[in-house]
């Protein structure tokens, strides 16, 4: 049985149970911590849903309504002005189809923020009917995968340039070992002075992502009617994470751990170590004293040379020397040379987690990034993003003469509550100056006791036991159940204006 209530459409089972019940699974609440549970029945045709215990509903347009490529646009929020707001990638359903399905839906509908083009120009607005409902005339889990997937980049590069830019990236590492260290530097650099044009993601800080997951948590939290509970996004109390890891490129670097391995432990401090299978002989027993020690090893691809995920047979082919290594070392964990990355084939290495993806980097040779200073999942694999500048990027490439960079990055990511992971080079840690400031990077932050400062595996291992958390009803409270209910942190979110 189901009840017209004022347009809206209501099943005999609202979600007592959980903060909000959904026609679908909704990976942008769960990014979140926001616990919704299946729910009978459909809203009208062409809409997908989320219902609040207080009734109010969440709707946005189904695949089939949203029909058309995604979209470069921005929500502006309130107080937005021209040229502003925040920037969204997905399919938009305009004023005027959306105003037909909400005539289907029932209720008094207004229009309340607006969404624009690239051009400016006005294509789409949020609406809220005068019961509180909200219309959203996207898909925001395709906002959240077109970040993460870096498919946002076919709006600012044609087919013919990625090709060109594969073409040019594949061509280099087929030389770059004959050039001396010099030509290569002066190479980047000069490869670096275009790439600072890059207008999306911003460098060193590209908030749009997490603006937009903060303007739905705002909505969520409106529609709850009262305090919106949530997971926070990291265990044992902490509100950030700092994570420690290490890509050892060539022979040398593999003779040059022992300095750094000595600052961290002098500071109460682990980290991981990627090394390469194929370029070095790395020693069973230099891989038992780390994991001994409370250190981690990874996988960084199979030669260094990068060609690893250039095409999927490519990718079967080394695959089982990957894998050889990871079980000699009891790695679970991937990090690609030179960051290179494919979303569709990330998941075929068959690792627990993948530390591939920047948050933001124009510099890199695959320059882009997954905008996400927290981890998401690709499939079945967890991403870890490098959301730190990488020592080689700062020192080398731009020149920089100490941590300043780096500590206003961490301090921003520590108070948005995100993962400062840090990727660095002993290759690169030799040279006095960039191992001074690491050290005084690490001096800074060590015996911050709201930074949670876990080993990747252990970031990758809690994200899972998050996922599987859930916020449920326990008589006038909320609750965590699941099996680190133990771990997790309980938040309630108060109502705020986003219109």
């Amino acid at each position: 049985m189901t009840l017209a209530v004022h347009g809206r459409t209501e099943s005999d089972q609202l979600p007592a149970a959980s903060p909000f019940g959904g026609s679908r699974r909704l990976v942008s609440a769960e990014q979140l911590g926001i616990s919704c549970q299946p729910l009978e029945g459909s809203a009208a045709p062409g809409i997908e849903r989320m219902r609040a215990v207080s009734g109010a509903e969440l709707l946005w347009p189904s695949a089939v309504e949203a029909a058309g490529p995604p979209v470069a646009a921005r929500v502006h929020s309130a107080g937005a002005g021209a040229g502003t707001g925040i920037p969204i990638f997905a399919r938009v359903l305009g004023d005027t189809p959306a105003a037909r399905v909400l005539a289907q839906r029932g209720g008094d509908w207004s229009p309340v923020v607006g969404v624009r083009g690239a051009d400016d120009r006005p294509l789409a607005s949020i609406w809220r009917s005068s019961d509180g409902d909200v219309f959203l005339p996207f898909d925001p889990d395709e906002v959240c995968h077109t970040c993460w997937s870096e498919r946002y980049l076919e709006h600012f590069r044609t087919e013919a340039s990625r090709r060109l830019q594969r073409g040019a990236m594949q061509g280099y590492y087929l030389v770059r070992d004959m050039l001396p260290r010099r030509a290569q530097i002066w190479l980047r650099r000069l490869y670096a002075h275009g790439q600072r044009r890059t207008t999306f993601p911003r460098w060193p800080v590209e908030s749009a992502l997490h603006d937009f997951l903060d303007l739905f948590t705002a909505i969520l939290a409106e529609l709850a009617g009262e305090p919106l509970p949530r997971i926070g996004a990291w265990p044992h109390g902490h509100t950030w994470a700092l994570v420690l890891t290490h890509d050892v490129e060539t022979a040398t670097g593999l003779a040059a751990l022992d300095p750094v391995l000595e600052l961290e432990r002098g500071l109460g401090l682990h980290s991981s170590w990627n090394f390469v299978p194929c370029r070095y002989q790395v020693g069973d027993e230099r891989v038992r004293e780390l994991s001994e020690g409370g250190f981690e090893v990874g996988v960084h691809g199979l030669y260094h040379d990068g060609r690893d995920l250039e095409s999927y047979a490519r990718v079967q082919e080394r695959l089982p020397g990957m894998r050889a290594a990871a079980e000699r070392w009891q790695a679970v964990g991937f990090r690609s040379p030179a960051t290179h990355r494919d979303w569709e084939l990330m998941p075929q290495l068959q690792f627990d987690y993948d530390s591939s993806y920047p948050d933001t980097d124009p510099y890199e040779p695959q320059s882009g990034g997954c905008c996400s200073w927290l981890p998401f999942f690709n499939r079945e694999m967890v991403e870890l993003p490098m959301t730190m500048p990488q020592d080689h990027t700062l020192f080398e490439i731009l020149r920089e003469r100490d941590e300043t960079l780096w500590v206003e990055k961490a301090d921003f990511l520590r108070a948005r509550g995100g993962m400062a992971l840090l990727d660095t080079h002993p290759d690169y840690l030799v040279k006095e100056r960039i191992m001074s400031a690491y050290r005084r990077l690490l001096e800074r932050y060590a015996h911050d006791d709201s930074a949670w400062k876990p080993l990747p595996r252990e970031v990758s291992r809690w994200w899972r036991d998050r996922a599987a958390l859930r916020v449920e009803r326990a008589g006038s409270e909320w609750v965590i159940t699941g099996p680190a209910a133990g771990e997790a942190r309980l938040e309630l979110v108060e109502g705020q204006p986003w219109r």
